[in-house]
């Protein structure tokens, strides 16, 4: 898959893209991450790339020409590519959104800055505009690694294990169950006994019951969105009597 970045800061993108799955996955020729000046593009000798808003106002606007100019040269190459917009006008980046990217071809995500972009950019040169959340970037930089991480990480081979993908936070809507690991106790605090217990029927079970409960607890958004069956409800009500439980019988509860 090929990421194609327009930005008027392309050294913002070396190191992060450089890093973890995503770098790895550069490496490996899994995805091509291409960073584009919008500078490059603008006209005249001091490749002006804003201007001021008409009708007055606060700040400079993003001029339409070089990021059109950039969107028409990149949309003339094959495959042809699918062209976002970071603005936060634009709908929330969800999971769903990141999976529908991980199967296309190409993608070319505009960076904004100042006080936005000609709206003329958003009408007539983009696919999508898209938001990663409600407060207040210095630009569209940052949304954009977001969006590379997330969609990379759902390419078929990036990570070895496809399977944990499709149970991860999000994927399924409810946030993610508790995750433990060694030591069994650390400052008097222990992992819960079904985690240890080796019944693995037992843990899917409390697994599936903390995750309901923390996304209703945490995020009761998601949670009216959740179709329960049940087993479900069973497991929710479980997890939720034990969450009333002091600690130290919880540990012990399902030994």
């Amino acid at each position: 898959m090929i990421f194609d970045i327009l930005t008027l800061f392309p050294r913002m993108f070396a190191g992060p893209l450089g890093e973890s799955i995503v770098g790895k996955a550069a490496e490996r020729g899994m995805i091509q991450v291409r960073v584009h000046n919008i500078r490059d593009y603008a006209a005249g000798k001091h490749q002006i790339t804003d201007d001021r808003p008409f009708g007055g106002g606060e700040g400079m606007v993003m001029k339409p020409e070089p990021i059109m100019r950039a969107v028409d040269q990149l949309k003339a190459e094959e495959p042809r590519p699918w062209v976002v917009l970071l603005s936060p006008q634009g709908k929330l980046f969800q999971q769903e959104t990141a999976w529908k990217f991980s199967a296309m071809p190409r993608l070319v995500l505009i960076c904004g800055r100042y006080e936005g972009v000609d709206e003329r950019v958003a009408a007539y040169a983009v696919d999508e505009e898209l938001s990663i959340g409600d407060y207040i970037l210095s630009g569209g930089e940052l949304a954009a690694m977001v969006v590379i991480d997330a969609v990379t990480r759902l390419i078929p081979g990036v990570l070895g294990n496809a399977a944990s993908v499709r149970v991860e936070t999000f994927s399924e809507v409810a946030l993610e169950f508790p995750q433990y690991t060694r030591p069994q106790e650390f400052r008097g605090h222990k992992v819960p006994a079904v985690l240890l217990s080796g019944n693995h029927r037992k843990i899917r079970e409390w697994r599936r019951g903390q995750a309901l409960f923390r996304t209703k607890l945490r995020r009761p958004d998601l949670f009216a969105r959740l179709r329960l069956s049940a087993d479900d409800l069973k497991f929710l009500q479980t997890a939720e009597n034990q969450s009333a439980q002091p600690a130290d019988e919880m540990d012990c509860a399902d030994g």
